[in-house]
């Protein structure tokens, strides 16, 4: 069964071939030099470090922070930072943040539009919601895990003007609220910290195996999504039925390209990135004829939607099966072989 539930995410995923071509300042998240270095970046206030998540300043800020604080780890990976496996995240935020898909699509507020509030990241937007458990709570799982040293503030993340229940605001009350996700991030940032106390007598403080953090990683990645999906489901009645049906096809293929335990350093998210749509899905679009994309661009997303009708058919049995046959570092390879086939020519 595991041989067959392979050949069928192989049948899948294989016939999308592209030319790559990531240039320029597209490879960065829009507005990376100006977002925050460091937490102390952010203002203080009560003697709490003060971070709107409702920004998309802010939330960049969050990224090159983590990015920073990570960086030591991941001299060995690549140069100047590009091997840290950690740039998945924002480079994904910036990808939505570009292709409008944090914005207010109620109808309700200008917020996310570049007539209104252009940095503004809307909380009806079903997106940016599922983002929060994807910068907020790997955020504090680091902070609680020590990442950053003994801070001389707590931290405080500002809630949105309306439903604010669905989200949490700091390391004490995400960890009374979401324990097993914060366990979950913090398990990821402990095992980098435990590196670094292996590696006091070498010269080198990668003495991490890869494998293992990208294992931890994506374990508190799915699980994050896992999470909020249910949670944000009446966030999807603003979207278009193309566009939330893309939503939650990508929500349930990283369940896929997680078994692989595949890079998202920035080399690798960069050069995937370019097969995803790059505006926001219409109810006139139709897969797999869309004009305006690229070919690779409509295989994609059809792939997507047949590997989630695929799995929902089975009741579940395609993801496990694949997870099986991802159960070794020699099938994670081949797998890894099969998804890296969307990002070349």
């Amino acid at each position: 069964f595991g041989i067959q539930a392979l050949l069928v995410v192989a049948v899948t995923l294989n016939p999308v071939t592209a030319e790559n071509d990531v240039t320029g300042e597209d490879v960065y998240p829009p507005l990376w030099d100006i977002a925050p270095e460091n937490l102390l970046d952010f203002p203080v206030k009560d003697n709490k470090i003060v971070i709107s998540a409702w920004s998309y300043q802010d939330r960049l800020g969050v990224y090159k922070s983590l990015l920073n604080a990570s960086a030591k780890y991941f001299d060995a990976f690549g140069p100047q930072n590009s091997g840290n496996i950690l740039w998945g995240l924002p480079l994904q935020h910036g990808w939505q943040f570009r292709t409008g898909r944090l914005a207010d699509h109620s109808g309700g507020t200008s917020c996310g539009y570049k007539n209104g509030e252009l940095l503004c990241q809307s909380v009806r937007s079903w997106w940016s919601c599922m983002n929060y458990y994807l910068a907020i709570i790997p955020f504090l799982g680091a902070v609680e895990a020590g990442l950053f040293g003994q801070l001389p503030y707590e931290i405080e993340i500002l809630p949105p003007e309306e439903q604010k229940d669905d989200f949490c605001y700091s390391v004490k009350d995400c960890r009374s609220r979401m324990p097993k996700l914060m366990d979950d991030w913090k398990a990821f940032f402990e095992y980098l910290l435990s590196t670094e106390h292996k590696a006091v007598s070498s010269a080198s403080l990668s003495s991490f195996k890869l494998d293992d953090a990208l294992g931890l990683m994506w374990k508190a990645h799915t699980s994050s999504i896992a999470y909020a999906l249910p949670k944000f489901q009446d966030r999807l009645k603003y979207l278009s039925d193309p566009e939330a049906n893309f939503g939650v096809d990508w929500a349930n293929g990283v369940d896929f390209i997680a078994a692989t335990h595949f890079s998202t350093d920035f080399p690798t998210t960069n050069s995937f990135q370019v097969f995803l749509p790059q505006r926001m899905l219409v109810e006139e679009d139709v897969l797999p004829f869309i004009s305006d994309f690229s070919p690779q661009q409509n295989n994609v997303l059809v792939s997507l939607r047949a590997l989630h009708e695929g799995n929902k058919l089975t009741g579940g049995l395609l993801l496990k099966l694949w997870q099986q046959a991802m159960s070794t570092e020699a099938g994670r390879k081949l797998g890894r072989k099969l998804i890296e086939s969307l990002a070349s020519s």
